[in-house]
C-alpha cells in the first residue's frame, strides 16, 4: 500500500483550562468549543496590560483539545503515525487512553507512532493534547498558544522510511548549456517495524514538472526484524534546470519501496529542486556558480489577527508582495517555522536562513511592562535547552534539509547580547544595540553573571549536530555583540558569520578572519546598511528587520507589536516598501524578477479590485437611516492559484480551511484612498464560511482580535473568512457610524456568494 497522509484539521473540541481527566477516551466533551485545527486561542483573548508586553498583551494558560478520527479496517497491521507540525508549548498527548510523551518547544516539528494503541473499523480513536503556557514572559514576542500547526495522520507499511529519512541533495554541476550535467545523491534510512527478514529494492524516481523521468536509481538491502538500514545512490540528472529565484524550479522525487519480491509501494514524494551553493571569504554568495547579493528580511510566524494559526494562503500573499520589493531571501526568526512557509519558498523562489534557538541555556531578559523596563522577567526555553536541544536540533535540520530554499542553518540568535546574561572582564562595560533605558548597573561587567568563553563550547557542540544531519550547507548564527565574542572563539565552529547591525565592524573582522565568510543576519532599513553590502564584495547581503510587522515586542501599552516591517501585520505595504523596492531592484542578476506574471497580475487585481471579486460596494446613502456616506468602501478579493499545488484559486478555495482574504479600502466620491477618516466596519458571514479575524495593521488598536468589527487604518482593512463546508459563502461589510443621539447608522454594502 502507498504511504498514506490524512490531515486532521476537523472534529476538535477545545477548552481553556486544566481538566483532569481529559485525558480518558471516554470523557465527556460535549460542552467544549468546537474548533478547527491550526488553532491559537491567545489571540481569541482580549487584550490585556496584565500580560506581558514582550507577548503582546495577549493570555496563555492551559488548554486541552481532543480531537476524533477513524481508520478503515485495511490499515490494520499498517505502521500509523501521528505528526504534530508544531504545539505551543509543553504539549502531552495521549492516544486512546494512553499516554505517548511530551515535548516541551513549541516550534519544532514532532510525531507519536500510535499503531499499537490505534482502533480500527467503526470505533473512533480519541486523541487528547494538554497544552501549557502559564509563563507569559517565555519570549520577547508573540508565541501563541495551542496547536498553532496542522496536524496529520501517516499510515505505512511495516517496512517503511524512518522519519525524514528519504533525503536529496546536489553534489556538484558540471558542464553547461545543453551538456550541463548534476550530480545527485538520494540517500534513505529505512526500518523494517515487521516480524520477518525484509528485502528491500529502494527505487528513486526524479521526475520533471512535466512528468518525464529526468533520473532513476535503485539499490538493496536486507533488514532484520527491528532494524533500521541505510542506503545512499548517486547519479547524474543531464541538462537539468536549475532553482533559483528567478526561476524555482522543483522536480518531484518518488521514492518506491518493494519488499521480497511483492508488490511495488510508493512510500514518499517530495518536491526537491538541483541548485549549488558556495560561501567565498572574499566574493561571497554564489548559487549555481553565479555571484549574487542576499537581499532579506526577518520574518516572526505570527499573522496578525490569525496569531500563530496561520496559513500558506496568508504567506503566499505576504511573499507575493515581499517578492515584488525585490527580496530574495527570508529569516527564520527565530525558530523554526511551519513547514508550508519553507515548501512556498521553494516553489516561489526565496533562500532561507533556517534558525533554532533565540536563547540556550541561560535565559534572556523578557519584558513584560514595556520594551526595555525593568524588571525584566527570566522564563523561556532554557530551563528545557540542556535536555532538549539535541533533539530539537536534528528535528528542524532533518525535517527541511530537502528544501532547495534553505540556504543556512542558523544555531541562534544574539546569545552573545552583552550582560543578557553572558559577560567577560575583556569588557567593563557592554552596550548591546538595543540598550536605550538600560541601567548602567546592568551595563557592567559582574563577575557573578554567565562568563562569555562558556558560549564558544556550546557553538561548536550545535554545530557538530547540524553536521551531522546535514553537510551540504554552512553552519551560520547571529551575532550582537561581536566586539567580544570573537576574541573568545565564538566564530570558530562556524563556516559562516552573521552579525546584527555591527555594519561598522565588517572591513576589519574580514581582515581578522580572512577564512571565514560574513552576512549581516540583521540590519536595520539605512540606505548606509545596503551600502556595506553593495560595496564589500566579501559581505554575501542583508536580512532587513524586519519584513512585516509582528506582535509582541511591545514598547508600551497599547502598542501590542513591532512596527519594524516593510508590510503591516495585514500585509499592506507601509511608506518605506516603495523605497525599498527601488533600492534592491537597481542591481543584481534578480533585478528584473518581478515573479510570475500570474501572481502580479493577482496582486494588482486584489489592491484595485479589478476582476477580483464582482463589483460589491456601492456608494451613496443608507436607505434605512437617510444618513449620506461621506465615504464608501470597495474591497476586493485576493486570489492567485496555490503555489504549493498549483491549483487554480477557484478549486483550492473550494476546500474546508480555506482562508479568503478580502482587501478593504475607504475611498472618496472619486474613487481616491481617504487615508484620514477611518471608519468602523462590521463583518457579517453567512452560509459556509466564518470569520476568522480582522485585521487593520494598527499597533495600537486594542479592539479584541475576536470582535466582528474595527476600524479602517489609514484607509485599510483586512477581513479573514475560512470556509467550513463546500456551499455558498456570503459576507456583509457595513460602515457604522455615530448619528444623532449616539445611534449607530449603518452604510451597508453586501458581497454576493464566494
Amino acid at each position: 500500500m502507498n504511504t498514506i497522509t490524512i490531515e486532521l484539521t476537523q472534529n476538535w473540541r477545545f477548552h481553556l483550562g486544566d481538566c483532569e481527566g481529559a485525558w480518558y477516551k471516554g470523557y465527556d466533551d460535549s460542552a467544549w468549543q468546537k474548533i478547527t485545527v491550526p488553532h491559537d486561542w491567545s489571540v481569541e483573548a482580549p487584550f490585556s496590560p496584565k500580560y506581558s508586553s514582550g507577548t503582546g498583551y495577549l493570555q496563555g494558560g492551559t488548554g486541552w483539545y481532543r480531537g476524533r478520527f477513524r481508520l478503515p479496517e485495511e490499515y490494520r497491521g499498517k505502521c500509523v503515525r501521528l505528526v504534530f507540525d508544531g504545539v505551543y508549548k509543553n504539549s502531552q498527548v495521549f492516544c486512546n487512553s494512553y499516554y505517548l510523551g511530551k515535548r516541551p518547544n513549541g516550534y519544532v516539528s514532532f510525531s507519536y507512532d500510535i499503531s499499537g494503541f490505534a482502533v480500527f473499523g467503526e470505533e473512533e480513536n480519541e486523541i487528547s493534547v494538554k497544552v501549557v503556557h502559564e509563563d507569559l514572559a517565555d519570549s520577547r514576542w508573540f508565541t501563541g498558544s495551542g496547536i498553532t500547526r496542522k496536524v496529520t495522520l501517516l499510515v505505512e507499511e511495516p517496512v517503511h522510511p524512518v522519519e525524514y529519512g528519504c533525503v536529496f541533495r546536489t553534489d556538484g554541476i558540471s558542464g553547461e548549456g545543453e551538456k550541463a550535467s548534476a550530480q545527485v545523491t538520494a540517500a534513505h534510512e529505512a526500518v523494517n517495524a515487521g516480524n520477518e527478514n525484509a528485502e528491500l529494492e529502494i527505487r528513486t524516481l526524479l521526475l520533471s514538472d512535466e512528468g518525464q523521468t529526468a533520473a532513476e536509481f535503485s539499490g538493496r538491502m536486507t533488514l532484520p526484524p527491528g532494524e533500521t538500514g541505510k542506503l545512499t545512490q548517486d547519479g547524474a540528472v543531464e541538462n537539468p534546470r536549475l532553482w533559483s529565484p528567478e526561476d524555482p524550479y522543483l522536480y518531484r522525487m518518488q521514492t518506491w519501496y518493494r519488499v521480497n519480491g511483492g508488490a511495488e509501494y510508493l512510500v514518499q514524494e517530495e518536491k526537491v529542486g538541483i541548485r549549488t551553493i558556495a560561501f567565498h571569504p572574499e566574493e561571497g554568495f554564489y548559487l549555481n556558480g553565479v555571484n549574487r547579493k542576499i537581499k532579506g528580511v526577518c520574518v516572526h510566524h505570527d499573522g496578525g489577527c490569525l496569531g500563530a494559526a496561520m496559513r500558506p494562503e496568508v504567506w503566499q500573499r505576504r511573499l507575493e508582495s515581499l517578492k515584488e520589493c525585490g527580496c530574495n531571501a527570508i529569516r527564520c526568526s527565530h525558530n523554526p517555522h511551519m513547514p508550508e512557509l519553507y515548501a512556498l519558498c521553494d516553489a516561489m523562489g526565496f533562500l532561507m536562513m533556517d534558525e533554532a534557538f533565540d536563547e540556550w541555556e541561560n535565559p534572556k531578559n523578557k519584558w513584560s511592562v514595556g520594551h526595555n523596563v525593568y524588571p525584566p522577567k527570566h522564563q523561556g526555553y532554557y530551563e528545557d535547552f540542556p535536555e532538549w536541544h539535541e533533539k530539537d536540533l536534528r528535528a528542524m535540520v532533518r525535517r527541511d534539509r530537502n528544501h532547495p530554499s534553505v540556504i543556512l542553518w542558523s544555531i541562534g540568535n544574539e546569545i552573545d547580547y552583552p550582560n543578557d546574561p553572558y559577560c567577560h572582564p575583556m569588557f567593563e562595560t557592554m552596550t548591546g544595540n538595543n540598550d536605550a533605558n538600560k541601567p548602567a548597573a546592568e551595563r557592567q561587567y559582574d563577575s557573578n553573571k554567565p562568563n562569555m568563553k562558556r558560549l564558544a563550547v556550546l557553538a561548536g557542540r550545535l554545530a557538530a549536530i547540524v553536521r551531522e544531519e546535514d553537510t551540504s550547507r554552512p553552519v551560520t548564527l547571529a551575532a550582537a555583540f561581536p566586539e567580544l565574542s570573537s576574541e573568545l572563539g565564538f566564530f570558530d565552529a562556524l563556516s559562516v558569520v552573521g552579525y546584527n547591525y555591527k555594519e561598522h565592524l565588517y572591513e576589519n573582522d574580514h581582515k581578522r578572519f580572512p577564512d571565514k565568510t560574513f552576512l549581516g543576519s540583521e540590519n536595520g532599513h539605512s540606505e548606509e546598511a545596503w551600502k556595506a553590502v553593495t560595496e564589500n564584495p566579501y559581505i554575501c547581503g542583508q536580512f532587513l528587520w524586519t519584513g512585516i510587522d509582528y506582535l509582541g515586542e511591545a514598547h508600551g501599552w497599547p502598542i501590542h507589536g513591532s512596527s519594524a516591517g516593510l508590510l503591516t501585520t495585514a500585509g499592506f505595504p507601509k511608506p518605506e516598501y516603495e523605497k525599498r523596492k527601488a533600492l534592491w531592484k537597481e542591481d543584481g542578476p534578480d533585478a528584473a524578477a518581478d515573479g510570475c506574471p500570474e501572481k502580479d497580475a493577482a496582486c494588482e487585481n486584489a489592491e484595485s479590485g479589478v476582476d477580483a471579486v464582482r463589483e460589491i460596494m456601492e456608494n451613496g446613502a443608507d436607505t434605512a437611516c437617510g444618513n449620506e456616506a461621506a465615504v464608501s468602501l470597495s474591497a476586493a478579493l485576493w486570489k492567485d492559484r496555490d503555489a504549493l499545488t498549483g491549483q487554480s484559486w477557484e478549486d483550492c478555495s473550494r476546500r474546508p480551511g480555506y482562508l479568503y482574504q478580502i482587501l478593504v479600502k475607504l475611498s472618496d466620491e472619486n474613487g481616491k484612498k481617504v487615508i484620514s477618516d477611518d471608519k468602523e466596519v462590521k463583518v457579517q458571514v453567512l452560509g459556509d464560511g466564518c470569520l476568522a479575524g480582522i485585521d487593520n495593521g494598527d499597533l495600537a488598536d486594542v479592539t479584541p482580535f475576536s470582535s466582528d468589527c474595527r476600524k479602517t487604518y489609514k484607509g485599510d482593512l483586512a477581513v479573514y473568512v475560512r470556509r467550513t463546508g463546500t456551499g455558498d459563502v456570503r459576507v456583509s461589510l457595513r460602515i457604522q457610524e455615530d448619528g444623532e443621539a449616539g445611534v449607530k447608522n449603518e452604510n451597508s454594502v453586501e458581497m454576493i456568494a464566494i
